[in-house]
């Protein structure tokens, strides 16, 4: 019976669903014009996301997201780098993509009459349905199941009269608002800042410091997973698009995404990213119960303090040490290589014997002799004035040997290139160095190199670094 209700009610929601919509809203213009030419141009693709245990987070030392993984398939289809934004305050995200912020919202966007209004929209990502999200009582475990189906409501018309917290600018707020029109009945709201993620405003459910919320089905399932004394049983909408935003005229940009996410979402590829941060519900009560998941803690591993130690001793943001380690080893002391590079930072035989480093396994020893010598390598550099370049020439001796970037510097100035300069200079002809007509070059003295290797590696632990900055406190 309950059932048949439920049906009935949602079946209201659907005829008058249709008639509570605002109409004749005027969009927003925005001054800001920046379309895909111009996103190609820079190299850059900057996305607005929010910071969340499904969007965008830390987890021992790696950056992980759904939001964040397909944003940076997107970016590498456009043959741009990634620059991920994240929102102070949910309830701005549209003021600042229009204000020029940011190119693209990958947020979990539900698409509605009103928001088309202000924005466009993508072909959307998945579909979802939003759920009441109400705790059960704390003895819920010893009650019979009478008892339990009377503590908690079961369908939405028991919310009128009562207080469902949600952000101000969400298609919650939304939702509510057409559901008391609906049954003519007033559900009043209780305002949530839009700087808290709704994983945030569910955690505040389970600590009763408010009754109920509203949340995407997925996101509400994944954390119920992880509190089972949650209930989320009660639908409070019908099937609903969630995608991305772009501003107003970025046709050629909303184009390209579209013709994207349609040949992603034929991929397996994107079923299984999908599935890791909605699904996998052992993965995620993994992540949460972490002292490494950035949500619990300002901590990136469990050797945050060794490293701290020894980045200060040679003036270095620990962070980007922490970003350098984790490129190495991923944390692992015992990690080993086919050259017989070991421990954290991966120290050579020769480079632990210069450095003093008695045991390549213990990670203190380890560390010191790492950063004693990325300070050796570092000092080899001091013409150069750019810190942030004179750290890439560093990390890229340290993959490579110093050798052979000095060969890339002599490249650079046969080409006219500047031999102060990585980015787009030195870094150029480190990958010229993969080929005959380079290497045989008489400038060259210590010949070939697999350039896309120290290529790489500098651009992957900068591109870490800005993250481990985003999510970490210094």
């Amino acid at each position: 019976m309950r059932n048949i209700r439920s049906s009935f009610i949602l079946l209201v929601f659907i005829l008058s669903f249709s008639c509570t919509q605002k109409e004749d809203v005027e969009r927003k213009e925005s001054n800001f014009t920046r379309d895909l030419n111009e996103i190609q141009e820079e190299g850059v693709l900057r996305a607005l996301t929010t910071y969340s245990g499904t969007s965008y987070f830390l987890y021992r030392g790696k950056t992980m997201g759904f939001e964040y993984e397909l944003l940076k398939r997107f970016a590498d289809s456009l043959g741009v780098d990634l620059e991920v934004i994240v929102a102070k305050d949910i309830d701005s995200l549209f003021d600042d993509l229009m204000e020029g912020k940011a190119d693209i919202i990958a947020h979990s966007m539900t698409i509605t009459s009103e928001r088309k209004e202000e924005v466009d929209f993508t072909d959307y990502l998945y579909l979802t349905k939003q759920v009441l999200v109400q705790k059960k009582p704390d003895n819920w475990r010893e009650m019979k199941w009478s008892e339990l189906n009377r503590a908690l409501i079961h369908d939405p018309i028991e919310l009128i009269g009562d207080t469902v917290s949600v952000r101000k600018n969400s298609s919650y707020h939304e939702r509510i608002i057409n559901l008391s029109n609906e049954m003519g009945g007033e559900i009043f709201i209780d305002t949530i800042s839009g700087e808290l993620s709704t994983d945030e405003i569910i955690k505040k459910v389970v600590e009763g410091e408010i009754k109920y919320t509203i949340a995407d089905d997925n996101i509400a399932a994944i954390n119920a997973s992880f509190y089972p004394v949650l209930d989320i049983e009660v639908p409070i909408s019908f099937s609903q698009r969630v995608g991305w935003a772009v501003r107003p005229g970025s046709e050629a940009l909303k184009k390209a995404a579209n013709k994207w996410l349609d040949k992603m979402k034929d991929h397996v590829d994107y079923y299984v990213i999908f599935n890791k941060y909605f699904k996998n519900e052992r993965d995620f009560r993994k992540r949460v119960r972490s002292d490494f998941f950035s949500l619990n803690n300002n901590k990136i591993s469990q050797y945050d303090e060794i490293i701290k130690k020894h980045a200060e001793k040679i003036g270095w943001d620990w962070r980007l040490l922490a970003s350098i380690i984790y490129q190495e080893s991923q944390f692992n002391p015992k990690a080993s290589s086919w050259t017989d590079a070991k421990g954290l930072m991966q120290l050579m035989p020769l480079t632990a014997k210069e450095m003093g480093v008695e045991n390549r396994l213990n990670p203190d020893d380890n560390i010191r002799g790492g950063t004693q010598y990325l300070k050796k390598l570092w000092n080899r550099f001091e013409e150069i004035e750019d810190e942030s370049q004179r750290m890439k020439f560093t990390l890229a001796a340290y993959n490579c040997g110093l050798q052979h970037v000095f060969d890339a510097q002599k490249l650079a100035d046969l080409k006219s290139l500047d031999r102060h300069v990585w980015d787009g200079n030195v870094s150029e002809m480190i990958l010229a160095l993969s080929y005959p007509k380079n290497y045989n070059n008489p400038a060259v003295d210590f010949g070939y190199v697999r350039g896309i290797e120290p290529y790489t590696y500098v651009k992957q632990i900068f591109e870490r670094f800005y993250h481990y900055k985003q999510f970490i406190d210094i």
